[in-house]
């Protein structure tokens, strides 16, 4: 008998044996008391390895940034990245808990972050930065947006070591058991981000830079919330929800809805930057000067 009582829907069985979580320690230095985590060393990999990239796409042209700008921007960067991606957590997914604690919201090492604020925290530091410095906006972020990728992999790698975010029950041959996910096998999820909106993100604006994209100032910001947008509601066809949240309107998740702007605004500028075609014959005019 393959269903339960009458009505009740059929449920594929779980296999009978899954892929055993890697017992990795989250700790990844310790010297007494002093202690390095791996989510810690990811944030501090994405930042220092995305600003060399930064450098280095500077080198190419059109030569609009220098690179002194992109070394003094490293520490807006990374207070773009933790206090947007704090807060982002706290107002998108757990705001009735914090509204009652809402001390508990500086507890960053209770964890918490939400990528979607840290890109809106990232947003403003750019707007900042280049307003305070006089720069051409766009110029500078699809600088930056073509690094965020490798933010973006080593994070989900964190995750992954960490055992949280973890995907849905599922049958398939790869599946594995959380530690913190019950018993039943799940998508490693995580992995799938890595490679979707890490690997596969960073070739894609990779390959834009290399036929020209930046000659259009916008254009590769504008791949990059389209590709992002496109991976990550991919991504949370395998995730598990939150807890908190659960599933929303339509069955979707926080962060499918937090994504839609993402690609709509993608999509807007990229349009806006192929109907500008003078900002674009401007910058090579500026480079041939340069």
């Amino acid at each position: 008998m393959l269903g339960g009582a009458p009505g009740t829907p059929y449920k594929a069985p779980m296999p009978l044996f899954a892929i055993p979580f890697p017992a990795i320690d989250p700790v990844a230095v310790a010297i007494g008391p002093f202690a390095i985590r791996w989510y810690a060393l990811a944030y501090i990999l994405a930042l220092l390895v995305g600003w060399r990239y930064c450098v280095w796409i500077a080198t190419r042209p059109p030569r609009l940034v220098d690179r002194r700008d992109l070394d003094d921007f490293l520490a807006w960067a990374t207070l773009g990245v933790v206090l947007g991606g704090r807060l982002g957590y706290v107002l998108f997914y757990n705001f009735g808990y914090y509204s009652q604690h809402p001390f508990e919201a500086l507890y960053r090492w209770h964890g918490g972050m939400s990528f979607h604020g840290g890109a809106l925290g990232v947003m403003l530091a750019i707007l900042l930065f280049t307003r305070a410095r006089a720069l051409p906006v766009f110029a500078f972020s699809d600088i930056i947006c073509a690094a965020i990728p490798i933010g973006l992999f080593f994070g989900r790698l964190a995750n992954f070591i960490n055992g949280e975010l973890f995907g849905r029950e599922t049958d398939v041959s790869w599946a594995m058991v959380f530690p913190n996910g019950g018993p039943m096998p799940r998508h490693p999820s995580q992995l799938y981000e890595a490679v979707c909106e890490g690997i596969v993100l960073f070739l894609l604006l990779f390959v834009a830079e290399r036929y020209g994209a930046r000659w259009r100032p916008g254009v590769l910001s504008g791949l990059f919330l389209i590709g992002y947008a496109v991976a990550r509601m991919s991504g949370e066809l395998f995730r598990q929800p939150d807890a908190q949240l659960g599933y929303l309107i339509f069955g979707t998740t926080m962060g499918q809805l937090l994504s839609i702007p993402l690609l709509l605004g993608g999509i807007a500028l990229i349009l806006w930057a192929r109907a500008h075609p003078a900002d674009s014959q401007a910058a090579q005019r500026r480079a041939a000067s340069g």
